[in-house]
C-alpha cells in the first residue's frame, strides 16, 4: 500500500536525504536520481517540492539560516552570559557546521553562485544585526560603551566582516589578515564608545577559522 505523506513532511524528507548526499558525495556528485533513491520517490513527486538541484540547495540553505538566527536568538537572550562573550556567542553561531554545510559554503563560493552568496550576507546583516545591537543596548546600560547609534555601529561591522574577512572578496596574506583583525577590534571599540582594550576578546572569533560570517 502507497503510503501517502504530508507535503511538508514529504519536503523535509527530501532536504534531509539532500543534506546528508551533499555531505557524503558534494553538490556536484549527486544527482537528482541519487535523492529520489535516498527518499523512495518518483521524479515527479521530486519536482512537485523543488524545481532544481539548485532550488534544493536553496532550501538548505533557508534551513541552516533559520537554525543559526534561532541560536543566536537564544544566545542573546541569556542575561548570565557578559555582553562582550555574547557578541562573540553570537557571530560564532553563524558558524555553519555538521551535514552539508561544508559542502554549502563551497558551493555558494563559486563565481556562478553570486547570487546566492548574496542572499546570505543579506540574511546575516538583516538578521543578526538587530540581535547585536540588542547585547549593544544593554552594554550601553551597563556603561559598557556609549553610542547613540548601536544597531548602526552593528550594521556596519557585519557589513565589514562579511565582505573584508569573506575570502572571495578580498584577498589576504596571514600577515594582512592579522592586522585587518587588530584594526577592526581597534575601530570597533571607538565606534562603540568601549575602553581601549576592552574588546580583544573579538579576536577569538577570527582564530576559530570563521571570521564573523560565512567563509
Amino acid at each position: 500500500m502507497r503510503v501517502v505523506k504530508d507535503a511538508e513532511e514529504r519536503r523535509n524528507e527530501i532536504l534531509d536525504a539532500a543534506d546528508m548526499l551533499f555531505g557524503l558525495k558534494g553538490f556536484d556528485g549527486t544527482s537528482t536520481n541519487d535523492i529520489l533513491e535516498k527518499v523512495g520517490i518518483a521524479r515527479g513527486t521530486l519536482y512537485y517540492h523543488f524545481k532544481s538541484k539548485e532550488d534544493i540547495m536553496d532550501a538548505l540553505i533557508e534551513r541552516y539560516n533559520v537554525r543559526f538566527l534561532g541560536a543566536a536568538q537564544e544566545i542573546a537572550a541569556d542575561k548570565s552570559i557578559p555582553v562582550s562573550e555574547r557578541i562573540i556567542r553570537v557571530v560564532m553561531a553563524l558558524n555553519i557546521s555538521g551535514g552539508s554545510g561544508k559542502e554549502i559554503m563551497e558551493h555558494i563560493h563559486k563565481p556562478q553562485n553570486a547570487l546566492m552568496h548574496q542572499k546570505i550576507q543579506k540574511v546575516i546583516i538583516n538578521g543578526v544585526t538587530p540581535i547585536l545591537a540588542g547585547i549593544i543596548q544593554e552594554g550601553i546600560e551597563q556603561g559598557l560603551f556609549s553610542t547613540p547609534f548601536p544597531y548602526e555601529c552593528m550594521e556596519m561591522v557585519m557589513a565589514y566582516t562579511n565582505t573584508v574577512f569573506d575570502d572571495d572578496m578580498v584577498k589576504m596574506t596571514n600577515e594582512e589578515r592579522a592586522s585587518r583583525i587588530q584594526a577592526f577590534v581597534f575601530n570597533a571599540e571607538r565606534l562603540l564608545g568601549a575602553e581601549s582594550g576592552s574588546l580583544k576578546c573579538i579576536i577569538q572569533m577570527f582564530g576559530s577559522g570563521n571570521g564573523g560570517g560565512y567563509e
